[in-house]
């Protein structure tokens, strides 16, 4: 089971990473802090202060066509936001 899904690379966050050291990761939905402050840790080689999580709702979505109203539902999911200790960082561009 893959615990960090993907990082989430927006304005509003690379204004905190720079800021405040924090950096956002789309996670898995049964995982815990414990657990999302370990993956962070192996996968990146940074030391984690805080974890702070929030979990999203699907919405529903409906989209009009030739054939008629189509509806459908985006996704849950869990939304991770990790605060690193003083020094440490995270690259996220390196290996492009």
């Amino acid at each position: 089971m893959s615990i960090l899904i993907k990082p989430i690379i927006t304005e509003k966050m690379t204004a905190a990473s720079e800021e405040f050291n924090r950096y956002g990761f789309v996670v898995d939905r049964t995982a815990n802090k414990i657990q999302i402050k370990g993956a962070v840790e192996e996968a990146y080689g940074v030391t984690v202060d805080s974890v702070r999580t929030m979990n999203y709702a699907g919405k529903s979505k409906s989209r009009f066509t030739k054939a008629g109203v189509i509806s459908g539902r985006t996704n849950h999911f869990k939304k991770a936001i990790v605060q690193l200790a003083e020094g440490d960082t995270i690259d996220f561009y390196s290996n492009i």
